[in-house]
């Protein structure tokens, strides 16, 4: 949830922009100095089909990333790897406070290894976590991210007896070449077919959803939380649907006050017996004015909870909205990038608007009107109690 500083010098947009080819340039800096260590790690990795079915015990998984989405979305090969070796256990190394917050209390993890958000500061420690890991003795290790500089290189680095990961050099007719090809576009599902092909599966399967596994009593005492905040006692009847909006995100991808203004008044006049709950970013402000229930919280697991009980989810393409899906809260996120078929929420009523073929958030929020629409009618279905019949 934390936000960029953007450049002081610059317009928010263009402060974007000016992060964005930065992180550009120095990703390939970095492949062009690497580029000979990262191809040759490519001779490490296990063959489609070659990972054993049994045998496996001890795994480490790599995604040394702090953000909050690409934390969330290796969920699904969590729980791939759960269902596939129930025995074993998984260490994961990771870098910022997400991971540990979020997936300590998965009966399978063992270790989660967090480097710091910004290596260069604390090289000494980063470095005594690295050795850390390189010192253990694995059967499986992953390298949970396509084109990772950082992630490739630990990969090489650590000991196991099998290693798996994009290849950075299969050409057509190289054995590696597997790997990429059938290879899912959403980021979530990359790592459970890279682990499926390494294993040799090839019957088509159902994908596992996004999950950070909240206890029933989380769940409960979000609950709490939730009614509180809609000053609604536990015993109360009232069943008009709770929509969360989350109206923040990174750089280019957040959307400006008077959009949201706009959004909300079409909402509102489409749906006026729906309960809005205002999710407050990691700054505490409000971006929906005239909301009447806030909910704030930098505990990860705690926003969960209260997103778990939503009837309904909005956000633009950000963690959080990752994080409600993983929390089965239907979700429907609003796209600014031409980038929603690889981070788009997926499964059930969950949904995706692409915002570049609208020209104000009023006409986003028609489209976003007729999935509450669809919300309800599947909500009704499945939990008529919860629901009331819209009088939009």
């Amino acid at each position: 949830m934390r936000e960029y500083v953007l450049h002081p010098m610059l317009p928010a947009n263009q402060g974007s922009a000016f992060i964005g080819r930065a992180e550009k340039e120095r990703r390939k800096i970095l492949a062009h100095l690497l580029g000979r260590r990262l191809r040759a790690i490519d001779a490490q990795l296990c063959a489609p089909g070659g990972l054993p079915e049994h045998g496996i015990h001890r795994i480490l998984v790599c995604r040394p990333n702090h953000r909050l989405g690409n934390t969330v979305l290796i969920s699904p090969l969590l729980r791939e790897l759960e269902t596939m070796y129930p025995g074993a256990e998984i260490d994961i190394l990771s870098a910022g406070c997400a991971a540990e917050t979020l997936f300590r209390t998965r009966f399978q993890v063992r270790r989660i290894i967090s480097l710091p958000r910004r290596i260069p500061r604390r090289p000494l420690h980063s470095i005594r976590l690295v050795r850390s890991v390189v010192r253990e003795r694995y059967d499986l290790a992953i390298d949970a991210c396509l084109q990772s500089n950082m992630g490739r290189l630990l990969l090489g680095a650590c000991t196991a007896r099998f290693k798996i990961g994009f290849p950075y050099a299969a050409e057509n007719g190289s054995p590696l070449a597997a790997y990429h090809q059938s290879c899912p576009t959403h980021f979530a599902l990359r790592n459970v077919h890279l682990l499926r092909v390494a294993r040799g599966m090839t019957r088509a399967q159902s994908w596992p959803s996004l999950n950070v596994g909240l206890e029933p009593m989380e769940r409960n005492r979000g609950k709490v939380v939730l009614n509180a905040i809609l000053e609604q006692p536990a015993d109360s009847t009232d069943t008009r649907p709770v929509l969360g909006i989350f109206a923040n995100a990174t750089g280019d991808k957040r959307y400006p006050e008077t959009w949201w203004q706009e959004f909300m008044a079409v909402l509102r006049q489409r749906h006026p017996d729906v309960r809005i709950v205002d999710i407050l970013a990691e700054h505490g402000l409000s971006q929906l004015p005239g909301t009447p229930h806030p909910f704030y919280s930098r505990n990860l697991r705690k926003l969960a909870a209260v997103l778990a009980n939503l009837d309904g989810f909005i956000s633009a393409d950000c963690g959080v909205m990752h994080l409600a899906s993983a929390v089965g809260a239907p979700t429907l996120g609003l796209f600014s990038r031409d980038n929603s078929d690889k981070y788009a929420p997926y499964g059930g009523t969950n949904h995706a608007i692409d915002t570049q073929t609208c020209s104000s958030g009023a006409q986003v929020a028609e489209q976003a009107s007729r999935w509450v629409d669809r919300l309800r009618r599947a909500h009704r279905a499945e939990r008529p109690t919860r629901l009331l019949e819209s009088t939009a």
